[in-house]
């Protein structure tokens, strides 16, 4: 297993739900962690009291590019270097086919997978650098079969789950290993008025984070392409 100690992950969304609780986890582990996401004060009310030398706050907006390149390049220069990326943030629609919605369409397609794809461009130097670089997106379950009519959804995690794998094929002779992290009914503010599950049958985010930092501390010949999490019966798996 890779020691933590040294070693830098980002983590987008970080300030609520699986995004929170991975950077709890990670920290409490000993990494140093750079958070980013668009409310800067709840991030700086959650990390208040953490070992400030361990921590590094950015500004992340998904559909705004400049917003990565900039967080990358700040955390770099703050720790030299860069370990690894959880591709945390993201967002839900219920949009149908029979209800399109142009404008929503673009959200969500901006927040699940072009921000992802823009932050794995470039973070993949940084972690081909490292000759272990990590990279875990957090995608659904919706992203590996189709269980409701939420299509915009539905597409944004399939393809968060291709991209984990073109991430994992280009930077796997230099150490880099992506994961597709899938999970079902998590709960959090996104599940808050789900009626398909109740609270407490839900996966919780210290769960996801547990298995989080196991992936992150793999080592290169242990790699794990895609994780699915259930915490009901699913036909599929």
């Amino acid at each position: 297993m890779l020691s933590p100690a040294g070693r830098v992950i980002l983590v987008s969304g970080a300030n609520r739900g699986i995004g929170r609780a991975v950077a709890e986890r990670l920290h409490r582990e000993g990494y140093d962690l750079s958070l980013g996401g668009r409310d800067l004060p709840s991030l700086r009310a959650m990390t208040a009291g953490w070992d400030a030398a361990r921590v590094h706050l950015a500004r992340y907006d998904a559909a705004d590019w400049a917003s990565h390149r900039a967080w990358l390049e700040a955390a770099a220069q703050r720790f030299g270097r860069v370990d690894g990326l959880v591709n945390n943030a993201g967002m839900h629609s219920a949009m149908t086919l029979r209800a399109p919605d142009e404008a929503a369409l673009d959200a969500i397609w901006a927040a699940n997978c072009k921000g992802p794809f823009h932050l794995i461009h470039c973070a993949l130097p940084h972690l081909e650098a490292c000759g272990s670089g990590r990279i875990v997106n957090v995608a659904s379950l919706s992203g590996k079969r189709v269980r409701n009519d939420h299509v915009a959804y539905n597409m944004t995690k399939h393809a968060m789950v291709a991209l984990s794998h073109a991430a994992r094929r280009i930077g796997w002779d230099k150490g880099v290993r992506a994961t597709a992290l899938c999970p079902s009914f998590v709960r959090t503010d996104m599940t808050a008025t789900s009626t398909a599950l109740a609270p407490g049958a839900m996966s919780q985010p210290a769960d996801l984070a547990e298995l989080v930092a196991t992936l992150l501390a793999l080592p290169n010949t242990a790699s794990i392409a895609e994780l699915l999490v259930n915490c009901r019966l699913e036909d599929m798996f």
